[in-house]
This record gives C-alpha cells, sequence and structure tokens, in this order.
C-alpha cells in the first residue's frame, strides 16, 4: 500500500473540517440552529480541530505502527495549519456572503 494516498485523503479532510463551521448553519452538521453567534462558530471550529487531530494520530499509528513523541512546537503548527485550511470559509462568511448577496 502507498502511503501517500490516506496522508493526502486526510489534508483534504482537514481542509473539509477546517471550513464546516463557517460554510453551514447547523451545529457539527447535524442540528439546525437559527443563527450561528461568532463564538459558537470558533468553538466548532476547535472542536473540529480536535477531531482532526485525534484522526490524525488514528492514520499514524496505523500507516507507522506507532506515535512519534512531538514537543510544543508540533502542536501549534497544526493549529496554525488547521487556521490557513479555514481561511476560505471564513473569508467566504464574512467578506463574500454579503457582496454576493448584495448582486
Amino acid at each position: 500500500m502507498n502511503n501517500q494516498y490516506p496522508i493526502f485523503l486526510f489534508l483534504f479532510y482537514s481542509f473539509v473540517t477546517a471550513n464546516l463551521p463557517w460554510l453551514s448553519d447547523k451545529l457539527f452538521c447535524i442540528r439546525n440552529l437559527t443563527s450561528k453567534s461568532g463564538w459558537l462558530r470558533w468553538f466548532e471550529w476547535m472542536m473540529w480541530y480536535v477531531i482532526a487531530f485525534v484522526v490524525g494520530f488514528a492514520l499514524e499509528n496505523k500507516i507507522m505502527g506507532t506515535n512519534s513523541s512531538q514537543d510544543w512546537e508540533f502542536y501549534v503548527v497544526t493549529l496554525c495549519l488547521f487556521a490557513v485550511f479555514a481561511l476560505p470559509g471564513f473569508i467566504y462568511h464574512y467578506d463574500l456572503k454579503k457582496i454576493l448577496g448584495s448582486r
């Protein structure tokens, strides 16, 4: 089995989950809300980060057979990468949605 396909699928999964809070008005894509506040969107984004992080550790264990020990820098980089992944959804929700709605 080639190890790069699960990694690319995981990166795509992380990109999608990072954008879900801003693209959907449902809480965790399950419960409809009339209006989702900014704090709730950030909380949901952080929970998606935790879920993606757990999936990443499980994937590493499945592919490599063990998990590597990491320092605090690794966790900061993964959080920043998840924030960069969320940028398209954030820009759409707070900027483009208003511009496209006015046309």
